[in-house]
């Protein structure tokens, strides 16, 4: 597979100040810097052996060296920082600060992450960088947004899915066993937030475009994670009453969960009624289809505590890919439950390119999980593996405008 072509990419000539760490903002740059965008990502200089991105060191498991030895690269940090370019600069320096305003001029678009007022204190705030660059993107990533009783608290994905309420929705019923909150298995909070962002900047840029004016950007984990508990949401709304946990069932729809099977698990995900009919008739009883009290979706979930049981039961008789065939067969939706071995081996999943080979300065080849983005005229491309602590620092000021001697003299005084 290709990584690379000659095609110019959407965001080509948007030049993206990454001032950003850990997961919401790096993701949202990395979707930038997928599209074409020259992303240069501003790190901490290396002191007393810490620096950097924090997810640099978040492993195991690290990056394999040729040698087999672990390098200092976390899969953490190399799944959310390719095509990046890493420049370290110490900002709590007056000079470093100055050294990042004489790059925002230079940039379409600024990312930060840090909490509300630091950058004030920097001097790096959107209201001082917009006053000296009016057609500046300004995007600000916190947990709990610039403005409001919570501003001035840190906010971390775990924390923001319990607030938000994702994990009041999350888990097996209270009344089963091994019920009670649950966490989805990956940070959703900050991926979410870090697509939402992606695609305000996005609607930022063209405004700017037309405008000549930038703006700045208040995304927060808590809002974000508030909207998309989606039609959860909207069914509190409607009623006044807060959805439970239910484990694996849905809310809205029945049968539309995990069952389990004479040697294993499925998913049954009927979508309609008559996806329901097709399924009676898969399982031997077409009658159930006729019942008045299962023959509507409505009436399947108002009569979800008979009709469920009646379906493990006949579900249970029978081993998995004796299901998974024969609704594939009938078009009824379902799946297996497969672990990331099984994902990646997955036919379907290879056949559309979920993992790219990139090369890594420090390995032959490093694996990364492909974008899903998939677009006909400008593909995404793959032009850079997740840099090195600093590697392109020379290169970009040298790029920007930097004379060799200014280096020289920034590194003099441990800015860079």
């Amino acid at each position: 597979m290709s990584t690379t072509s000659s095609t110019p990419l959407p965001l080509s000539g948007i030049r993206v100040l990454d001032l950003s760490r850990v997961l919401a903002g790096p993701w949202c740059t990395q979707t930038l810097a997928d599209l074409g965008a020259d992303v240069i990502k501003v790190e901490r200089p290396m002191r007393n052996g810490t620096g950097g991105d924090d997810t640099r060191g978040w492993g195991p498991p690290f990056l394999k060296a040729r040698d087999g030895e672990d390098t200092a690269e976390a899969a953490y940090y190399l799944g959310t920082n390719r095509n990046k370019r890493s420049v370290t600069v110490d900002i709590a320096q007056p000079q470093g600060q100055a050294l990042i305003r004489r790059l925002a001029a230079q940039c379409d678009v600024f990312i930060e992450n840090f909490k509300v007022g630091d950058m004030a204190r920097y001097g790096l705030d959107a209201a001082s960088l917009r006053a000296l660059y009016p057609r500046l993107v300004y995007c600000s990533i916190t947990g709990f947004g610039q403005t409001g009783p919570y501003a001035d608290r840190a906010g971390y994905d775990y924390a923001i899915q319990g607030i938000g309420g994702l994990m009041s929705v999350t888990g097996e019923r209270d009344d089963l066993p091994g019920g009670g909150p649950q966490k989805v298995g990956v940070a959703v909070a900050d991926l979410f937030t870090g697509m939402y962002a992606s695609v305000a900047i996005l609607a930022a840029l063209r405004h700017r475009d037309a405008t000549g004016q930038g703006q700045a950007i208040d995304m927060a984990l808590l809002d974000t994670q508030v909207a998309m508990l989606a039609n959860l949401g909207a069914n509190f709304l409607a009623t006044g009453v807060a959805p439970g946990r239910a484990g694996n069932a849905h809310q809205n729809i029945v049968p539309y969960q995990v069952f389990e099977t004479s040697d294993g698990h499925m998913i049954l995900a009927v979508g309609n009624d008559g996806q329901f009919a097709k399924f009676c008739e898969v399982a031997g009883r077409p009658e159930l289809a006729a019942d008045p009290r299962f023959a509507r979706n409505a009436d399947r979930v108002r009569h979800r505590a008979v009709l469920v049981p009646l379906l493990a039961a006949l579900i249970a008789a029978r081993p998995r890919q004796h299901w998974l065939k024969a609704l594939e067969a009938a078009k009824v939706p379902c799946g297996a439950i497969n672990d990331l071995a099984e994902v990646f081996a997955d036919p379907q999943v290879q056949f559309r390119g979920m993992t790219v080979p990139m090369p890594h300065s420090l390995a032959d080849t490093l694996r990364v999980v492909a974008s899903p983005m998939k677009l006909s005229d400008t593909p995404v491309q793959y032009r850079r593996a997740p840099p090195l602590l600093g590697e392109h620092t020379d290169d970009v000021l040298a790029e920007l405008g930097w004379s060799d001697a200014e280096r020289a003299e920034l590194r003099r005084q441990n800015v860079l």
